[in-house]
Parts: structure tokens; sequence; C-alpha cells
């Protein structure tokens, strides 16, 4: 009697159970990430610590130093990560954006939801723990400045604006008037006035873009 062939759960599971090398280490990645941006979010910059991140992340001290080799790369390697993830979610939501000044109301709407609430508290975290510190600021400076171009790439995707001067410069004050009502709510402002805030910005926008 022939020997019995491996069932089809065990085999699927030994498939799942090998992971390569590379795998391995990008499973390791993302997971310190992930765990450095719960900390910052509800530690705060001052009282998360590498010990802290590398047990939530369930990750050796080793390890972690050999993906980032100082809590300032790391802390800006977070922000990054947690930046293109967002910027995913708002690019698959954009695919179902209707045409004309609604598509410029719902991104900027779309923009908000990714921009001012995870991805800022962090960012703000590490910005005011950046002014007295020279290599958290040196590390996370490039980093802001590409989230500068992706997003200013999303926002001109999401308005249907070709790249300009004048596309830019409303991008730029989208960014900052984001970033300000982000602030105001973290430190509980008025959110009916947020509300209304956007939405004159939106009314603004679409009366720039029929011009």
């Amino acid at each position: 009697m022939g020997s019995a062939e491996p069932s089809k759960d065990t085999s699927e599971r030994g498939v799942r159970g090998h992971r390569t090398q590379a795998e391995r280490s990008a499973h390791t990645r993302a997971a310190l990430l992930d765990a450095t941006i719960d900390c910052l979010i509800e530690l705060g910059y001052a009282r998360t610590s590498v010990h802290e991140i590398c047990a939530r992340a369930g990750v050796s001290k080793g390890a972690q130093q050999h993906h980032f080799t100082t809590k300032a790369d790391l802390m800006a390697a977070a922000v990054e990560h947690l930046t293109h993830r967002i910027g995913e979610e708002i690019v698959d939501a954009a695919g179902s954006l209707p045409p004309g000044p609604q598509r410029v109301e719902r991104g900027v709407e779309l923009l908000w939801q990714g921009f001012s609430g995870t991805l800022s508290a962090a960012v703000m975290e590490l910005w005011v723990a950046a002014r007295t510190d020279a290599e958290l600021k040196a590390a996370i400076r490039p980093v802001d400045r590409a989230l500068g171009k992706s997003t200013l790439a999303l926002f001109t995707s999401l308005t249907g604006e070709s790249p300009s001067e004048r596309t830019e410069t409303l991008f730029w004050l989208t960014v900052n008037l984001i970033r300000g009502l982000a602030l105001d709510a973290e430190i509980g402002g008025d959110a009916v006035r947020r509300k209304q805030l956007l939405e004159e910005w939106k009314r603004i926008l679409v009366g720039t873009e029929a011009r």
C-alpha cells in the first residue's frame, strides 16, 4: 500500500509557513514602523522608547538596529510608511470621484480625512520634538519634503488640474489649511467651525477652478 499523500491543508500550511529572508525582513520592518506610529499616537515622542517599540513589535533590539541605526531614522521611516499607506487609500478612493466641481470638493475632503488624523498627530509630535533635536530634524526634513511632492501629485490628480505654479499655490494653501485645522482639532477646537472653514475653502477652490 502506498504512503498517503499529504493533505491539501497541510501542504498549504507548509507553503504559508515558509517565508524567504526578504519576506521576513519586510515583515519585521513593517512591524517596527507600525509599532512606532502606535507609540507616537498613544505615548507621544518624549515617552516613546526604542525598547517599547521593540516590545510592541515583538522584535529584538538587535533586529531593530539592523533596520534602523538610530531612533530618529526609525521615526522618520515610520512617518514615510504611514504616508504611503494613506496615499494608497486616497488613490483607491479617488477612482470613484465624480467629474466637475464635485470632484474638487470630494478631493479636498479626501485629503482632509487622510492627513488630519493619525498622520497629522504623528508628524506634529516629531516636528515639535525636532525643534530642539538636530538629529531628528535632519532625519525627518527629507521625508517632509518628499511628502509635499507626493501630496502635490495626489492633489493634481484629485482636482484634475495640470501641474502649474497656480496649482502649486492652491495646493500649499490647502495643505496649510488642513494642517492648521488638524492642530485645532488636537487642542480641542470647535468642530463646527472647522467644518465651516473647510466648506468655505472648497467653495473658493471650486470658484477658482471655474475661472
